[in-house]
């Protein structure tokens, strides 16, 4: 194939999609971009106790999570809070496709399934941090994405019978399988 007919059907395929439909396309995957960075800087360690975040202490929720233990809770708030963070804005990207009146059905759809599946994911992740915690877990974050999950627990030290729970408790709650599970110790 000739260089000149790739470059025609390049340029129909923009021609098709046009560049607002490109422009949001490409705000959702920045998104998505800017989620997992902030899920693996997270994850990692990156951000650690010390780490200034700007929050509203006002917020009477917060400030009941973290008179119970200030240092060992500040991570798992900061992270929630993060990940609240990052969803709320994808979905508000996937909200303005899904009603954009120029945007191609195709993406329309795309979006409605994503919000759809964020929603989902924020269920089975309530669900596990809640049935995790009621294991005797003092604090627990819950993060599932691309049929993938990540669990972070408070601890010393877990016993294989912990794993397993919780890894019991992933699979029923969400169906994801001990091989797409990575369980993080936070002492």
């Amino acid at each position: 194939m000739s260089t000149e007919s790739k470059f025609n059907k390049f340029k129909s395929f923009f021609k098709k999609v046009g560049k607002r439909n490109l422009i949001i396309i490409g705000a959702v995957m920045l998104i998505g971009v800017a989620v997992c960075v902030n899920y693996v800087l997270y994850r990692n360690g990156v951000y650690d106790r010390d780490t200034d975040v700007d929050m509203d202490i006002n917020d009477t929720n917060l400030n009941d999570i973290l008179q119970n233990d200030p240092m060992a809770s500040d991570y798992f708030s900061q992270t929630a809070l993060s990940r609240q963070q990052a969803r709320d804005e994808a979905l508000e990207v996937l909200q303005t496709v899904a009603k954009s009146e120029n945007a191609l059905p195709e993406s329309v759809q795309a979006a409605l399934d994503d919000i759809a599946q964020i929603a989902k994911d924020i269920e089975n992740e309530s669900n596990i941090e809640t049935l995790i915690e009621a294991k005797g877990f003092e604090e627990c974050i819950a993060v599932i994405s691309d049929g993938k999950a990540t669990v972070i627990v408070q601890t010393d030290g877990l016993l294989a019978s912990e794993v397993a729970q919780i890894n019991e408790i992933v699979y029923e709650q969400s169906g994801i399988l001990p091989t797409e599970l990575k369980i993080i110790e936070k002492n």
